[in-house]
Order: structure tokens, then sequence, then C-alpha cells
């Protein structure tokens, strides 16, 4: 589904169709991805660190099968060179299913495979779309990172800790107001709300300091889940415990009634809350189905939030692997765009391939077959929905890299469909090469992995953000709307178009821009498929991360906090009499 960057489909599609066995001669026919991840043969995470060079003596284990990367060591290695860097992205997502991150781990086999030193990174899983609209962020088949379950659950325990720590500084805000105010802040204009990593739609507004004097000062608020705080961006974004803690003491928090800011240092929060997340700053070492190293560390949602891993895993995983596979939220326009305008220019990384991941059902639904149309052969229906594909292919070769597609096979796809794809790539200028990792494991990966490392190694990338920092906020908006999402127009009101002023006057104006919108599609428009253009986009609301250092503008509908679906995931899951858990996945 596309909370989860999963193809979830595709493991009812293949485990219905698929005539042959598995690569470790098992019937896939019969296994869903659950089962697979429990009969995997996983080795001591000290065996996978091994892999790296990391010694086991600076592993922090969280059980036999996941351990954290201490400090220590991540500043030990920091005069390597570094090795390649892979961008896996998608087309906009459908319910059909895409597949980044299977494709995303099938790569890192596969380049493992062919006899490269590869790491995959990608990103922890939120509760929230767990429980809400089932799914995971671990991959699918034979193409998964494990532990499965305890990464789609607690995991290490991240996000349990940026959820405290920024609880601790909406206490500390409430509390300074209480008691005496010292810093002047205007009730009015705090701007902190307060976050659970959750769907909870009746918490996006509510009031807080009801029921009389001992409460404090009544005044309006909210709820965000947890990947949408700018803790979560900050610990994405932190290149150790002393810039993290730098990061937290800027954060605004509130404005006094002058509109001149209060710090998070002001309260004298930032110290306490880098206890907190003393633990969590460290990346998390876990192993594929074939027992190659993955980094899983920072959050998803790049609808709402940047959607990239953290800086420190991917720079950590350059030093100690030749390539290094890591994926961006959702389609290319959202998280491909954020990785390369906000993670790239933050972190000074330059990537060396772009692998952009598409399934011909997806190309059906673009081309406006119904999901229960998509297994008979529809080759018009492809063409036609091969402009979403385009559209990203040309983007990402405006920030200057080479973009080489993976076409994620389902069974019911035909060889008719399947060329038409690659004819259409081949337009563009660029290459399509069918992957089938999630059924075969890094055998299905190996041709993908050959060429993407023949063109990481060529030396193609020519890479650069769109945008210049020195360009205003507003025009930066505006440049993103055009070239990526090809709107007309940007509609924002006075109001926001004189906070980005105030802003700029403040000194961050050199920000990049962080915009939130559907994943779905180019547009504001959740049903509006294909490449559309023309449209405008409609700005409701700009918020200002001074410590992630981005300015997050929110566009359409989009909800920073999502709500559950009339059936929610969570009726389903349960233990079994075994212990095990069922409807997870």
């Amino acid at each position: 589904m596309p909370w989860a960057d999963t193809a979830l489909s595709m493991c009812y599609t293949y485990g219905r169709n698929l005539p042959h066995d598995s690569p470790w001669g098992e019937p896939m026919a019969y296994k869903s991805d659950i089962e697979i991840a429990r009969a995997a043969d996983k080795r001591p995470i000290q065996e996978i660190g091994d892999k790296l060079g990391i010694p086991p003596e600076h592993l922090l284990p969280y059980g036999h099968d996941k351990a954290k990367v201490e400090q220590a060591f991540i500043n030990s290695v920091q005069s390597r060179k570094n090795g390649r860097l892979i961008l896996v992205t998608a087309i906009n997502p459908t319910p059909a299913g895409e597949g980044k991150t299977t494709t995303t781990v099938g790569l890192g086999d596969g380049l493992n495979r062919i006899g490269k030193k590869a790491a995959v990174c990608i990103r922890e899983a939120s509760l929230g779309p767990n429980f809400g609209m089932k799914g995971g962020a671990a991959g699918g088949g034979y193409a998964q990172v494990i532990p499965m379950e305890d990464m789609n659950l607690h995991f290490t325990g991240d996000f349990h800790a940026i959820t405290s720590a920024h609880a601790l500084l909406s206490a500390m805000i409430d509390n300074h107001i209480y008691w005496g105010n010292r810093c002047g802040i205007d009730v009015r204009r705090v701007q902190w709300r307060r976050v659970v990593d959750m769907n909870d739609r009746a918490l996006r507004q509510i009031n807080l300091s009801l029921g009389g004097v001992a409460n404090g000062f009544p005044r309006e608020g909210g709820f965000d889940i947890t990947v949408a705080s700018e803790v979560m961006a900050i610990l994405c974004l932190a290149r150790d415990l002393k810039d993290l803690q730098q990061r937290l003491g800027d954060m605004i928090v509130a404005y006094r009634s002058d509109r001149s800011p209060v710090f998070c240092r002001d309260i004298r929060a930032d110290g306490a809350m880098t206890v907190l997340l003393k633990d969590a700053m460290q990346p998390n070492l876990v192993q594929t189905l074939e027992n190659n190293p993955a980094f899983v560390h920072g959050g998803p949602f790049a609808n709402i939030a940047h959607g990239c891993n953290s800086v420190i895993a991917t720079t950590m995983a350059l030093k100690l692997a030749d390539y290094v596979v890591t994926e961006a939220g959702f389609g290319a326009d959202l998280g491909a765009e954020k990785f390369l305008n906000i993670k790239c220019r933050k972190a000074g990384l330059v990537p060396d391939c772009v692998v952009l991941v598409a399934t011909i059902r997806a190309m059906k639904m673009n081309g406006d077959v119904a999901k229960a149309d998509l297994d008979p052969e529809n080759v018009a229906a492809v063409k036609r929905g091969c402009a979403n594909l385009g559209r990203h292919i040309e983007n990402l070769k405006s920030f200057g890299l080479p973009v080489i597609v993976a076409i994620n096979r389902f069974v019911t796809d035909t060889d008719a469909e399947v060329g038409t794809v690659k004819a259409y790539v081949a337009e563009q200028g660029s290459e399509a090469i069918v992957a089938r990792h999630w059924e075969l494991g890094s055998e299905g990966a190996a041709d993908l992995a050959t060429r993407v490392a023949e063109i990481a190694d060529s030396g193609a990338s020519q890479f650069a953000p769109i945008y210049d920092d020195d360009l205003g906020l507003f025009e930066k908006i505006e440049t993103i709307a055009r070239r990526i999402y090809r709107a007309d127009d940007v509609l924002a009101d006075r109001k926001i178009r004189d906070q980005l002023k105030l802003w700029e006057d403040q000194g961050y104006g050199n920000l990049p821009v962080c915009i939130a919108k559907t994943q779905y599609s180019f547009s504001t428009d959740p049903n509006l498929r294909g490449a559309p253009a023309g449209h405008s986009l409609p700005v409701r609301e700009v918020r200002l991360s001074a410590g992630a250092g981005f300015v997050v503008v929110v566009c359409g509908e989009i909800m920073t906090m999502p709500g559950l679906p009339r059936v929610p995931a969570a009726e389903s899951i349960r233990l079994n009499e075994d212990g095990q858990i069922e409807g997870l996945f």
C-alpha cells in the first residue's frame, strides 16, 4: 500500500501464479513474505558487521540479529574514501504496487552476488500505517531485510526515543509558560505541536490545559505523527551528537508578541533531548535474507517529511562499502526531489546513479485501468501509462544524473507489455532492465546490478540541485512546482508570502524547501494520475524547521497526522497459539 512503499500486492500475485520453485528449492506458491522471513537462515549480527569490517566491540547488540554501530567507530572511518552511491526511487505509487524497497534490497543482494562489496540503507517503519493500512518497510518475497517483525514494530526503539524527546520539549514549553514565562512567549503563537507514532485524526486539533488554574493557560494545539516531527528530521540530518544538540537548540518553538522567535535552547530543553536521543542517533545494522549488511535508520513518509534515511547511516556506509544502495520515499517527485535538494545538499552527497522502479501493472493503472482489470494483457494502457514514467525520467535527468529503469516484473506481465516499456524508456534516452528479485532473490537482480555498477563506475553523474541556496523561498517553491510537478503557478495568499519574506529577513532565506503533498499524483489531486500539466499548486501552510534546516510547505489536502481507514489493519493483528504475530503482513 502507498503508506508502506512496498509492493504488498505482489506477494499474493506471485503466490497464486508462480509455477516454479524459489532459489532455495521450496515452492513459492504457499509462501507469504512473513513465512519467507521466518524461514530465513539468519547469521549472528557480528558476522554481518565483519563483512564491512565493523569489530564486534563496536556493535551494541539488540538480541542476536540486530545491533547499533557505536559513534566511536563511525568517527574512526571518516578519512576513508567514499564508495558509489545509488539512489532507488519510483514512479508515483498506485494500489498495484511498485516495490521500491524490495528493489533496493534486491539490488543490494544482486551487487554482492556479482562480487561487489555492497550495503543497503533504508528507512525505519512507522507504527501508524502498520496498524492502519497494513504494510511495512522491509521489502518482500526473497528480497527482504530481517528481522521483519521487529523492524515493523518497536525495532530498537528509535521512534519511541524521538517521540519522547519531542514530548519532553512540549511539556517544558507549557511548564515554562506556567512558571512565569521568562522568555515572554505569546501563548497565541506557540508553534510547537505534539506528536505520537500512530494514526489518530482526533488529535489533529485539540485544546490544551483545560480544567482550571492548576493546569496552566488554555490554548489551541494539535498532534502530528512522529515521522513529521522536526526532531525526526534533525536526527536524520545530524552528523553526530554535537551537531544534533546544536540543531535541536536551533528549533523555533514559539514567538513573542513582537514576533521575535523563542528557540528550544531558550527553554533549556536541548541538552535533555540529546540525552534521550543518544542511542537513537546510532545506526541500526541488520541483514538481508542472503545475509548481506543493511543499515535501517531514519524516518519514512516523503509526502509529509523529507523521507530519507539518516545522513549518519549513509555516510558511514559509503566509508565501509564500495556500493551503497539507498531509497527515498514514495515517487521521485517527492522522495527523490527531497533526497537530491535537501539531503545531498546538507550532507555533501553526490549520487552516481538513479534506479527508477516501475511495474507493468502500475503503467496500466496510470493508463486508466481499474485494479480489478490489471491481469489481462493491455499494451495500449501500458503505452498511455508510460507518461508518468517518462516524466520521472526527465525530472531525474534534470539533476544531471544517469537513470536506469528497473521493471519489477509480475508473473502476469506479458513480453509485449514489457517490450512496450523498454521501447518507451529507450526513446527517453535511458535503459530498462527486467528485475525478478522478489521471485529469485539476488539471481533475479544480477542483470540490473551489473548494469547499475557499470553506470555508477562510469563517472556519468553530473549532479547538481535544481535551485541555488540564494534563490528566494517562494521562488524555490515555484521552481519545484514548475520543473518537477509541471504546474503553471503556485497559489499562496498574502499571509503565506509575508511569512516567507519575514523568514528571509531573519536569515532563513538560504534554506531549501520541503513540500508536503499527496504522493499519488504530480498534482495535489490524488486522483489525477499519469503526467498532468497546467495545474496549480495550492499552498495551505508553511512551517519553518530551523533546526532541521528547511521550510515545510503544506499543499492541498495533505495531513501531517494521518487517519485510520474504515477497516484498520489493527483489527486483524493478533498472536496465534504459538505466540507468533498474525495479520501484520
